[in-house]
């Protein structure tokens, strides 16, 4: 179904070869421990000030944020700093601090892609030089070194094919989105939005965000089950997302997954969501691969060396699992 996240990436525009791959609004720094990395000349640490998304927002940000610690340590070489927000002007206001903190390296996980502009030339006018990661923003590519991330348009479409390929006589879906203008949000909705247009008999029963919170989606979910309108599908934009509504649905005794009246779908490849698609309670799962440091620090590792970064957009190899085909060596290749 897919190649292991573990093992490969591709390039926008080419391959970019084999990597071995690892593994609110507080700052804080932490130690952890992989292979990799180098100190700067007379033995410093190479700063670094790293924001991300709350690590608690779901299973793929816990995995990320994780991922982080682990390779950005001391004895990897590295003093990091991190900073957490979902809120896109939080998120700015720690990068404008660490840019006053003097660090070297800015990693970015953007909660809304707008807005970058300033920051990211505040950034380069002090020296400091941008790494996105998980999410590209609406800036010009000059202003940052390379953005290493998942391909949300991509996501939506495998997502999208798969389900036209399961040929229903009529599409009544219950859509639940997640923080909305964040990447993933964006590109899980927009290849939906373009089949819902494009075919008489995909009807979008509801179209809600739940900001990547099962029990919101399962609130969404029930009002469309008190409502009395009907629906077969649910297009959840993660799997927390996708088990809330899943709830609702056990609640009111509305069968659902392989043998089910409702095809349900997530997103992110936690390892419990798989298991759910394993035993045909879920239909379908995508790939949302959150293993991105290691590739982060072999870019540092080119520049810190004086060798120019030529790939401007790295994005991970991800694929999907559905109740058909999957196996249990599958979920754990690639279980988060």
């Amino acid at each position: 179904m897919s190649i292991s996240r573990r093992n490969f990436l591709k390039v926008a525009g080419g391959t970019a070869g084999v990597f071995a791959l690892a593994g609110c609004n507080n700052t804080t720094t932490d130690d952890g421990g992989d292979e990799g990395g180098e100190e700067q000349a007379g033995g410093e640490l190479i700063s670094v000030g790293i924001i991300n998304n709350d690590p608690n927002e779901s299973g793929y940000r816990t995995a990320n944020d994780k991922d982080m610690k682990e390779t950005f340590t001391e004895e990897n070489g590295f003093a990091a700093e991190f900073a957490y927000s979902m809120k896109n002007e939080e998120q700015i206001a720690s990068a404008q601090q660490f840019i006053q903190n003097g660090v070297k390296y800015l990693l970015v996980s953007a909660a809304d892609t707008a807005g970058w502009d300033t920051p990211l030339q505040d950034a380069l006018d002090a020296g400091t030089q941008t790494i996105l990661f998980d999410r590209v923003v609406d800036a010009d590519e000059s202003l940052y070194v390379a953005a290493v991330v998942s391909d949300m348009d991509a996501e939506g479409q495998t997502a999208v094919d798969w389900l036209t390929d399961q040929a229903l006589d009529t599409y009544n879906i219950i859509h639940i989105q997640g923080v909305m203008g964040s990447a993933a949000q964006v590109g899980r909705t927009g290849a939906l939005n373009a089949a819902v247009e494009a075919n008489d008999n995909w009807n979008l029963v509801v179209q809600q965000t739940a900001d990547w919170n099962a029990e919101t989606a399962q609130q969404i979910t029930q009002s469309v089950i008190d409502s009395g309108q009907e629906f077969n599908v649910i297009y959840a934009e993660n799997d927390d997302m996708a088990r809330g509504a899943v709830a609702a649905l056990d609640a009111a005794g509305i069968t659902h997954g392989k043998d089910g009246d409702v095809i349900i779908m997530g997103f992110d490849h936690n390892t419990w969501a798989l298991e759910e698609v394993m035993a045909g309670n879920w239909n379908y799962d995508g790939q949302c691969n959150p293993y991105q440091a290691s590739t982060i620090l072999e870019i540092i590792d080119k520049l810190e060396a004086g060798e120019e970064v030529t790939e401007k957009k790295i994005i991970m190899e991800e694929g999907y699992a559905d109740c058909e085909t999957i196996t249990q060596e599958y979920i754990d290749e690639n279980g988060i």
